[in-house]
């Protein structure tokens, strides 16, 4: 196998064991194993929901960092502890120039797994709760 298989085998496997992870916690906290089938499916639902929520989520703050949304928050931080520390003002730019530098430091990474598996770990979710809604809903 190529060593970029790999690399991309063993992303996508990390981000499934954290999503597993989150689930088995909010299977954990719900009290899986004590309910009925239907509250089981509920407690299925919303583990998997959750997971796929959170790390889709991730994945959308991941990009929106990527695209340099969050560099004018790391310019006003940077500046305020600059303001503390003696001659800290001696080394201020302007944020013309470190919105700049930071644009050209930053390195474009490929974050599709995170966002691919917390899809899918959301349509578990969904269709779960379609399971559930058209097996034990009654108005």
């Amino acid at each position: 196998m190529k060593q970029e298989t790999k690399v991309k085998l063993r992303k996508y496997g990390i981000c499934v064991a954290i999503e597993v992870l989150i689930a088995f916690l909010v299977i954990w906290s719900r009290g899986f194993f004590t309910q009925s089938v239907a509250v089981n499916i509920q407690i299925l639902s919303d583990a998997f929901f959750v997971a796929g929520i959170l790390m889709t989520l991730f994945a959308g703050m991941l990009y929106v960092s990527g695209e340099g949304a969050l560099i004018g928050i790391g310019f006003v931080l940077r500046n305020a502890v600059l303001t503390f520390v003696p001659m800290g003002r001696a080394r201020h730019e302007r944020y013309a120039d470190y919105r700049a530098r930071k644009l050209s430091q930053a390195k474009k990474q490929d974050n599709r797994h995170i966002l691919v598996t917390g899809l899918i770990f959301l349509f578990i979710g969904i269709v779960l709760t379609v399971i559930w809604n058209a097996t034990f809903y009654n108005p």
